[in-house]
């Protein structure tokens, strides 16, 4: 699945239509037009809803953190693929209802918690502490389950290009009088869908939206929708993040054709797929683990002091980012499918992981290039169990990987220790800060590779994982491995000092992995 984001994406042209369900209340929607049987957004309990009790479902550390800071533009992420073959917007609209009702998180929405509701943290985390459970973070925030009725579809428009005015004549007391509709152009051109959906996505995708998410298709239109020649709609499902991650989107792909594939050949929709466990039970679980040792919470401890009392920032010079600004990104292609062959042939050789070397030639570059050591925030999926494999949800926590030894095992050890670190909740570690403590510049790596995951989708379906725009003041990268090779995705302020800055670190980096002892040996 490649990695780009809104404005870099590849977007066929055609007609961009958006699907939007209809959220009610779960109670109020009659058992016939309920979300269907055996889905919930979490087990029902003595025959009412699990989101009828006090507080609502519960909120994970991530979803306080992410909706917390409230409204606003880019707070989403979406995935593309291109069908097989054309489909009419009918079927697809019964599909997504189909994938709707598989996930609970995708059937639930967020408003800040009302004053006369206690806080569900002060209801269910009285044990929470040293010698009890984690608990879940002090929250503000009220999540519920609603149900999904189908809804209906919207023709999308480039928002800077005029639309074409419709005239006709209504009768009138005045006599017949010109009325005048604005509707828009049936056919955009690729760099119009772009701009469509990224304004589209970020008015609809916002955390408190009713629903957070859209289903679009970029298709023909209905002049070629009933032609053999009819080509294949594109796919794009944009959601707020928190109720995805990257995983997430690689089980919506797989889960959509399937359904489609059974729908039409006549099978029960879910045939074939497994039944996923919701996000709000892993949250609960998450929840229950029992509070985090004093070595893991000493250790975190000491990751703070050493940032200063926040989450580790980039080391080098990024200019002015008192406030956030533009991001600017840059995507490298850093090895084809043989070299990435021969640099984990050397990785396995010395006893290491693909990762380790990533993370010593990071290391090498921040004590040439700053003195400093690598310090690093590192997000870790918390799908610690099988049963959290095929579900949809945001099932990340963070962790933070330090290292000053450049050597492929020195580095290895330091990933082994981040992913520990990793594995406990953050919510009682970070209760005593109020939250994660960060301030502007602050340093993200992830990794992926998609050929670990048990859930990965067919190479001809063009899949692509898409970023919103947004304005930044840190540094982000991704580093993504898949059958064509090893690829790196930065986003970061796009200050003249930070595109110096990251042109020429972001080289080194390439130039480290690509190194011709290793790559070419």
């Amino acid at each position: 699945m490649r990695l780009t984001n809104v404005a870099q994406m590849h977007a066929r042209p055609g007609r961009l239509s958006s699907y939007s369900v209809v959220a009610q209340p779960a109670a109020a929607v009659a058992p016939d037009r309920g979300v269907g049987a055996g889905f919930s957004a979490e087990p029902q309990q003595n025959g009412a809803q699990a989101s009828a009790q006090p507080g609502g479902l519960p909120v994970s550390f991530d979803q306080n953190r992410h909706v917390s800071f409230g409204s606003r533009p880019g707070s989403w992420m979406a995935v593309s693929f291109q069908l097989d073959g054309p489909a009419s917007l009918d079927e697809i609209a019964a599909v997504w209802q189909v994938v709707i009702q598989r996930h609970g998180t995708l059937r639930t929405v967020f408003e800040w918690r009302p004053e006369h509701l206690p806080r569900r943290s002060d209801i269910h985390h009285a044990n929470s502490g040293p010698g009890g459970d984690s608990g879940g973070p002090i929250s503000d925030l009220l999540l519920q389950e609603v149900a999904m009725l189908p809804g209906t579809w919207e023709q999308l428009s480039d928002p800077e290009s005029p639309r074409a005015p419709i005239g006709f004549s209504t009768g009138s007391r005045a006599g017949l009088q010109t009325a005048h509709l604005e509707a828009p152009r049936e056919q955009l051109n690729a760099a119009e869908v772009k701009a469509a959906l990224r304004a589209h996505f970020d008015t609809v995708c916002d955390p408190f939206g009713m629903p957070s998410h859209r289903l679009c298709v970029i298709d023909d239109g209905e002049s070629a929708a009933v032609r053999e020649t009819a080509g294949s709609p594109q796919i794009v499902i944009g959601s707020d993040h928190s109720h995805v991650d990257a995983w997430s989107l690689l089980v919506l792909v797989r889960d959509f054709n399937a359904v489609l594939n059974n729908l039409r050949a006549g099978h029960p929709a879910a045939h074939g797929l497994p039944a996923p466990e919701s996000f709000a039970a892993h949250t609960r679980a998450m929840e229950a683990k029992p509070f985090p040792p004093e070595a893991v919470v000493t250790r975190w401890r000491e990751i703070l002091e050493a940032g200063g009392g926040v989450m580790p920032t980039f080391p080098l010079p990024l200019g002015d980012i008192s406030l956030p600004v533009s991001e600017k990104v840059e995507v490298r292609d850093v090895l084809d499918s043989a070299e990435l062959n021969k640099l984990e042939a050397h990785a396995k050789a010395e006893g290491v992981r693909l990762i380790a070397v990533a993370v010593s030639v990071m290391t090498r570059l921040f004590r040439e290039l700053g003195d400093q050591p690598l310090r690093t925030v590192f997000p870790v999926h918390s799908r610690d169990e099988p049963r959290w494999f095929d579900s949809v949800g945001w099932f990340i926590t963070n962790a933070v990987l330090e290292n000053d030894d450049d050597s492929l095992r020195g580095s290895y050890q330091a990933v082994k220790e981040a992913i520990r670190l990793g594995s406990h909740p953050l919510a009682p570690i970070m209760r005593p800060y109020g939250g994660m403590p960060a301030e502007p510049g602050m340093f993200a790596m992830s990794w992926l590779d998609h050929r670990r995951l048990p859930v990965n989708v067919d190479e001809a379906l063009n899949a692509q994982h898409i970023s919103a725009v947004v304005q930044t003041d840190g540094v982000m990268i991704w580093f993504v491995v898949n059958e064509t090779g090893l690829h790196l995705r930065c986003r970061y302020p796009d200050t003249p000092q930070a595109r110096e800055t990251m042109h020429t670190w972001l080289e080194a980096v390439v130039e480290g992995l690509r190194a011709p002892s290793i790559v070419e040996g």
